[in-house]
């Protein structure tokens, strides 16, 4: 199968992972909440940000490279945290994980994934980022914490943008929940889809293993799934406290003001991770891309990582020109792996690497630092 003539954009693999995997799979990782007008906003708000085109500048030859928090990367982007991952196809942690392994990118693994750290341990190689929902027991952090480093997860990401749970409503539709309750319709989607269906009987039925681990003991008197048992809601001290216990690289994620970012580095944090959870936790609030150009100026000297609306190389570009310096993908990954199993995360950063070498050598880029001077006012 040639891949870049049948899957050549990220739109193809997200056409495919669509037909292979069962509806109410596709229907948690498509979806956004409310009427996904956030969702909209972030794609169009991305769009919006134009590039001058160059001419007669000789042959164009791009430098993807770059370097965050003290490593070295050949490429600008990474797989971002998404939760039940493992639910996207078989193995899909591993997959992952190796990939971005093989590529040199990060992997950011979910606290809410459906493998522990020991299990990715052999598959990240030196590419591992842990991200954390904050438990509410101390205890439970310093030891999910300890076990991820143990496994060679050397940043640790936290999540600060899940308040309370949003409803996601085309989730809901799908009678997609946590553990899942299996009825007809789910039937027929996993008779109709028996590839996913075998993968998923062979690796086990997808659960939140690394949080089960922990709620044991709780289970028996909450109807909620294991993440919602141990998770807290952390407050601007947890930050600090957080500092205080993790001797690695501290990032943020879900920050859109400038005034909140500036506590954080205050506090300590090593980066700011600008997102908006990619539309899947507020419907009303502005596109990602937008709020990134005043955290940059807040905070000049601190690394930053931008997602959300992120569907190909030229808008890696455009967040990397308005003053991110990585750029993180969840969906897309997940897309990769559904459409084309093993093959699938490692197509995709080709795709990626391509488009971001093709649109360089357009507006006559030959290194990310040129990307902002060449933007059109």
């Amino acid at each position: 199968m040639d891949l870049d003539t049948r899957f050549p954009a990220v739109s193809d693999l997200r056409a495919r992972a669509r037909r292979r995997i069962p509806h109410f799979v596709f229907e948690y990782l498509d979806s956004a909440t409310g009427r996904e007008d956030q969702h909209g906003r972030n794609q169009s708000a991305l769009s919006d940000i134009q590039f001058w085109p160059a001419i007669l500048e000789g042959e164009p030859t791009a430098d993807l490279s770059t370097s965050f928090l003290g490593r070295d990367y050949p490429l600008p982007f990474g797989c971002a945290p998404v939760g039940m991952s493992g639910i996207m196809w078989p193995g899909a942690e591993k997959l992952l994980a190796a990939a971005c392994s093989k590529a040199g990118v990060p992997y950011c693994m979910s606290t809410v994934a459906t493998v522990v750290p020991e299990t990715l341990a052999p598959h990240i190689g030196d590419q591992g980022w842990f991200q954390l929902y904050m438990p509410k027991d101390k205890e439970i952090r310093l030891d999910m914490c300890r076990r991820a480093k143990a496994a060679g997860f050397h940043s640790l990401i936290l999540t600060v943008d899940v308040p309370l749970e949003s409803r996601r409503e085309r989730q809901r539709r799908a009678n997609l929940t946590i553990p899942p309750k299996v009825n007809a319709a789910m039937v027929w989607s996993m008779m109709t889809h028996p590839e996913w269906t075998l993968g998923t009987l062979r690796e086990g039925i997808p659960s939140l293993k690394f949080c089960e681990d922990y709620a044991k003991d709780m289970e028996a008197t909450s109807v909620a799934h294991a993440g919602h048992v141990i998770r807290g809601n952390p407050s601007w001290d947890d930050i600090a406290w957080m500092r205080e216990h993790w001797d690695g690289p501290l990032l943020v994620k879900g920050v859109q003001k400038p005034e909140d970012a500036k506590t954080l580095v205050g506090l300590g944090v090593d980066a700011i991770w600008v997102s908006n959870h990619s539309g899947r936790q507020f419907d009303g609030g502005p596109a990602s891309i937008t709020c990134l150009p005043d955290i940059r100026a807040a905070v000049p000297e601190t690394p930053i990582v931008f997602d959300s609306g992120v569907t190909g190389g030229l808008d890696i570009l455009r967040a990397l020109a308005l003053g991110a310096d990585f750029v993180m993908m969840g969906r897309a990954f997940h897309y990769a792996v559904g459409a084309l199993g093993a093959k699938g995360p490692g197509h995709l950063i080709h795709i990626l690497e391509q488009d971001m070498r093709s649109c360089m050598g357009q507006i006559g880029a030959t290194k990310l630092s040129d990307l902002r001077e060449r933007l059109v006012r």
